[in-house]
């Protein structure tokens, strides 16, 4: 069957479809992007036409092939799905109706999503760093090999009953991910319940508090020193925080643009999507505005308050309002209380909740590298199956 095979060039089933939209000021308008590395054509927002900026849009019918011109060197290609059908972009993304009679629309689907298509497209593309673009004639003369319509259908039936697969084992390896970060809490929840003989206090009366500063960005020399400034996409759980994703330097320091946050203070995020993600700090450290740093007295072990305040996560988003940004202020933080036993148990909860908080680590760890094994999973059977060997 594998010699039946042709050598075909795309554009004997893709042919350009540029169907123009004159928006409408009082009409609602889908609008599309595509992932890179062919992870979807999805939405990107809805908007009155009278807040587009740009009047030349193109509509896109479901079951057509899109692409960007910029990404698809990056994979930013795939199928419009039934849900976007009437949907517009703009002329940075290029549609092409399939021609159902020589190629099978999912077994085009699949063929893009390959490294090996990818490289094509990379071939394909001109320009220099950040101006590359996808050269037409260049695109359409791209070949792949192709059976016949049955044969590829029979391929795509074989794909989908192996990815089916795949995805039941990533479903399984995310819930046990899940299940393990469910077991901590609980056990976070558990050890830190107050005994009789904990004193309570609110988090007020026992720990200063201040919430971080960003420094003007149009002064450069701000930035790029060697202290640490945390965002919220830099705090996970984790007690121990890694390598800032941007750092501060000494003239922002000497200028008070920064304030600084002694070792042992616990950050908490208090805006944001991220509300209630702790970390503790191990040296000197900064923090923009969204982070709120806790420094409890001495009879609190800077651990046990960071194991502590990551208790107290649905407490915390709980009482943030409702809101698009939900926000916790210093207020409603300190009136949180605080029960803590004597140092010598605090010591020991810490103990064990670092020793859990290990064999997590190492599970998650584990999992990442199953992961990229799935991944590759997947490119190898999408590989074999265009070789004719599925």
């Amino acid at each position: 069957m594998y010699n039946l095979w042709k050598e075909t060039p795309l554009r004997a089933f893709l042919t350009r479809s540029k169907k123009m939209v004159e928006l409408r000021g009082d009409v609602t308008y889908k609008q599309i992007t595509v992932r890179l590395h062919h992870k979807g054509v999805i939405l990107r927002e809805e908007k009155e036409g009278i807040r587009i900026g740009s009047t030349k849009q193109f509509k896109v019918k479901s079951g057509q092939l899109i692409l960007s011109r910029i990404d698809a060197r990056n994979g930013a290609i795939g199928i419009v799905p039934d849900e976007l059908n009437g949907a517009i972009v703009t002329n940075d993304f290029w549609v092409f109706t399939i021609d159902r009679n020589q190629i099978d629309g999912k077994f085009l689907d699949y063929y893009v999503g390959t490294s090996l298509f990818t490289e094509k497209c990379r071939r394909a593309s001109e320009g220099t760093t950040n101006r590359i673009r996808l050269q037409p004639e260049r695109f359409l003369n791209i070949t792949i090999l192709l059976p016949p319509l049955p044969e590829q259908q029979r391929i795509v039936t074989r794909i989908e009953k192996l990815t089916a697969r795949i995805e039941e084992a990533k479903r399984l390896r995310r819930e046990s991910v899940e299940e393990t970060e469910k077991i901590v809490f609980c056990t976070v929840k558990h050890l830190l319940r107050p005994k009789d003989d904990w004193q309570a206090k609110r988090i007020s009366d026992c720990s200063v508090m201040k919430t971080g500063t960003t420094p003007a960005s149009y002064r450069k020399n701000y930035y790029g020193g060697t202290l640490q400034w945390y965002t919220p996409g830099d705090l996970g759980f984790h007690k121990r925080l890694g390598r800032s994703y941007r750092t501060v330097s000494d003239v922002a320091v000497a200028e008070r643009k920064v304030r600084i946050f002694e070792p042992g203070t616990v950050l908490l995020v208090a805006i944001g999507a991220s509300l209630g993600k702790v970390g503790l700090t191990h040296e000197h450290c900064s923090s923009n505005q969204q982070i709120t740093g806790i420094k409890f007295s001495t009879n609190i072990l800077p651990e046990y308050g960071f194991w502590w305040m990551r208790s107290l996560y649905d407490e915390l988003r709980a009482v943030a309002p409702q809101a698009t940004l939900p926000i916790i202020n210093q207020q409603r933080i300190g009136e949180f209380e605080i029960a803590a036993p004597p140092l010598s148990d605090q010591r020991r909860i810490v103990d064990y909740l670092d020793k859990l908080q290990s064999r997590v680590d190492e599970l998650r760890k584990y999992q990442a590298e199953t992961q990229k094994q799935i991944d590759a999973l997947s490119q190898s059977i999408l590989a074999r199956a265009f070789r004719g060997e599925l």
